[in-house]
């Protein structure tokens, strides 16, 4: 019996356990140069993994907590590399024209920064969504302090006629590459 992470309480479900452990057992070859050939996996990989669901499985907070500092890692190793391969220089030219294009899109008029679903759909709440790009325009403008768990946990209200999910969690993703990428 597995004991890598607590199980979920009853009656919460929890993530499947075999899936867990299998994708642990992925990341670790990979991360140790040990996985088969063509075996690729990202910090933006990890960011996306999505597990199912069992009674008894695994905690979902204890694993997404391991996730994420999983994902620290590899962006870390990422970063190192293609600060090598491509120079410091060049490193840092690269993710600030990221930095820039997010910048760029969360600027944009209050009420307009993202495409709107029909008002019979419902998408992210506009206004939460402002105001949280705006925190994060204020990062990127002036360097205030907002953390990469803050961009990793942000929870929008829904709103009919809101804000398009998709290109929202585009957006946040980036956010997250280029503060990984500059940590």
């Amino acid at each position: 019996m597995s004991t890598t992470f607590p199980r979920a309480r009853r009656p919460k479900l929890g993530y499947k356990i075999e899936q867990v452990e299998e994708f642990l057992r992925t990341a670790r070859a990979v991360y140790d140069g040990t996985a088969p050939a063509g075996t690729v996996l990202t910090a933006d990989g990890i960011r996306r993994t999505a597990f199912g669901m069992q009674k008894n499985g695994y905690s979902t907070a204890h694993v997404d907590a391991a996730l994420e500092r999983l994902e620290d890692a590899f962006a870390a190793r990422e970063r190192d590399q293609a600060a090598q391969s491509m120079g410091d220089a060049a490193w840092f030219q690269e993710a600030r024209a990221s930095a820039q294009e997010i910048l760029n899109r969360i600027a944009r008029p209050a009420k307009h920064r993202f495409q709107r679903v029909s008002f019979l759909t419902t998408g992210y709440s506009v206004d939460d969504v402002d105001r949280f790009t705006g925190r994060l325009a204020s990062y990127f403008e002036k360097g205030t302090p907002i953390t990469v768990d803050d961009v990793r946990t942000v929870v929008f209200r829904p709103q009919r006629g809101g804000y398009r999910e998709v290109q929202v969690d585009i957006v946040l993703d980036a956010v997250v590459d280029v503060m990984l990428a500059v940590r």
